[in-house]
């Protein structure tokens, strides 16, 4: 098990939580990030992976559930949001044209020192600057 924490993005958490059928595969795959790795994650990302998992999963989970899940994960890090990590967040954005979202994620992940990130939104394989992102819902994903 890597002593560095791994930043997961939302969708990890997401697919970790899912129970339907069709998205056991990434369930599984996210479950695999979760357990075999301490991980860390920023507000952003437990706020976004509440209002989706009592609203957005099917069947989606009570609020005390999905609240529960955050806590059962047990993030060795969960990262504040400031104002100087959202600056710092626009300049990421600018510098490699991703959505602002991304970017704070990415900013996060680099203010923890963690060098990856789980996530199937941005580019597997990329580093932004010092921060590579992992696909794990990729076939061929190198998983730490």
């Amino acid at each position: 098990m890597p002593t560095t924490p791994v930043f997961v993005d939302t969708n990890v958490l997401l697919y970790a939580a899912s129970t339907h059928p069709a998205e056991a595969e990434k369930r599984d795959a996210a479950r695999k990030v979760l357990a075999d790795n301490p991980i860390c994650f920023s507000v952003q990302v437990a706020q976004e992976f509440f209002v989706n998992a009592i609203r957005k999963l099917t069947p989606p989970l009570s609020r005390a559930d999905a609240l529960g899940f955050l806590r059962a994960v047990n993030p060795t890090t969960v990262i504040a949001l400031d104002y100087e990590l959202f600056e710092e967040a626009t300049r990421m954005q600018e510098r490699f044209q991703i959505s602002y979202w991304d970017a704070a994620i990415v900013t996060a992940a680099k203010r923890l020192v963690c060098d990856t990130v789980f996530s199937e939104d941005l580019a597997d394989g990329q580093n932004y600057a010092g921060v590579r992102v992992v696909n794990p819902f990729k076939t061929k994903a190198t998983i730490l």
